[in-house]
């Protein structure tokens, strides 16, 4: 199973602080399960961009991911700009930083199909 995978299969666990955030060495072992996605410079936040067909596209896109993370109760931060460029960034707030929860639901972000730029 690859390891995208794996970390689909996981839901994540509610998280209301009072637990470390990983830290770097830890976040980077599991960003190699997610390859498309960046670790930002501080290591608090993981982010992927996308450039999608058109503005339609990009609202349908959010509304997939929103559904996933109502579901994982994990909320990402969404980002729409110049009518086609798409980008999402994940963190747990509650912990200043990046659980194992971010991960998994980009894994399952990754899942979701887009209608991306020719």
């Amino acid at each position: 199973m690859p390891a995208s995978a794996e970390l689909r299969e996981k839901h994540c666990v509610p998280c209301e602080g009072g637990i470390p955030a990983l830290s770097k060495a830890e976040a980077e072992k599991l960003l190699v399960k997610v390859a498309n996605w960046k670790m930002t410079p501080d290591a608090k936040r993981i982010r992927r961009e996308w450039k999608v067909q058109h503005f339609a596209a990009g609202l349908e896109f959010f509304e997939a991911v929103g559904k996933i993370a109502d579901e994982e109760d994990h909320h990402p931060d969404l980002h729409l700009t110049g009518y086609r460029n798409v980008a999402i960034e994940l963190s747990t707030h509650a912990v200043d930083g990046l659980t194992e929860n971010d991960f998994i639901l980009a894994a399952k972000i990754d899942a979701v199909p887009v209608k991306l730029k020719a």
